[in-house]
């Protein structure tokens, strides 16, 4: 009984990231929770992978719990265009049709880079003219530069900002103390489906 109400109230302390935006909106599964026992890729329950995202940036994306958990806290500063850029590079990389790159390639440009763009990222405008050059001829890597500079822009700025936060560092606490309870059965852990 103890463990189900410890599960419950870790449910809790993942929602205050969850609570002030709509993940599911236009990111697709970013915001998708499902609490269960399930590991996640890695291995690793929930617990380890939230005392994890302090350990590096790198541990922090590699996670989709993780992205979830510090997209919802970019939307609460309403600065979330650089993960939701960085994001969009991840999943045009995969892409193989030359088609769809280039018609893919072109939409991300029109929503994250150029000037006046609806989620206009925050890079020099050496970086913006040189994407700009690179869609001529689109390739998977066109959007490297620009996504390296916002990737380390989050990773100075946005990142230590998240660590800091009283809701991290909450969730933080309690994963540490359900990683740390003995019980022969696992709570109920959060992992992302």
């Amino acid at each position: 009984m103890c463990e189900l109400l410890r599960a419950k109230e870790f449910k809790t302390r993942l929602g205050i990231f969850l609570h002030k935006s709509d993940l599911g909106s236009d990111t697709g599964s970013v915001g998708k929770f499902e609490w269960s026992s399930k590991h996640n890729k890695e291995g690793r329950n929930f617990s380890e992978d939230v005392l994890g995202w302090r350990e590096s940036f790198d541990l922090l994306l590699g996670s989709k719990n993780g992205v979830a958990a510090f997209h919802a806290f970019l939307k609460t500063e309403f600065s979330e265009e650089n993960l939701e850029f960085w994001l969009a590079c991840e999943e045009f990389k995969k892409i193989r049709s030359a088609a769809k790159l280039a018609s893919r390639a072109h939409r991300i440009f029109e929503e994250f880079i150029r000037s006046e763009a609806p989620k206009e990222v925050n890079i020099d405008h050496e970086t913006r003219e040189l994407t700009r050059t690179n869609l001529q001829a689109a390739t998977a890597t066109c959007f490297d530069v620009a996504q390296g500079k916002t990737r380390t822009l989050m990773e100075k700025d946005s990142y230590p900002r998240f660590l800091k936060s009283p809701a991290y560092r909450d969730l933080a606490t309690h994963a540490s103390a359900t990683s740390a309870s003995p019980s022969k059965g696992s709570p109920a852990e959060p992992s992302h489906t």
